[in-house]
């Protein structure tokens, strides 16, 4: 009889212990991903630094369409060929990807 009460505790012991370990955590990230905003610039008015930057990459290259953000960065619309390609630029010139 003592064996029968011991093991019917013991039972309930690791069941509650084991639904005690059971619970998950769940974290919800969210991520807000806000376009920059670019204002449309002459050509003449991205800087030489970044100019000779962008050649080396783009050399061969006419720039067709200029845009800067707030923070400088360059978006660029480039052709060779009549192929176009949109490009964003740091404020030195250096590449950061294809649009």
């Amino acid at each position: 009889m003592k064996n029968l009460f011991l093991t019917a505790a013991l039972v309930i012991a690791l069941s509650f212990n084991a639904s005690a370990n059971t619970v998950t955590e769940t974290t919800s990230t969210n991520t807000i991903h806000q376009e920059k905003e670019y204002k449309r610039i002459d050509g003449s008015e991205v800087s030489q630094e970044a100019l000779q930057n962008i050649s080396k990459k783009y050399g061969g290259y006419s720039m067709e369409e200029a845009y800067v953000a707030a923070d400088g960065e360059y978006k660029l619309v480039l052709s060779k060929d009549g192929q176009k390609v949109t490009a964003l630029f740091t404020a030195a010139g250096e590449f950061v990807k294809e649009a």
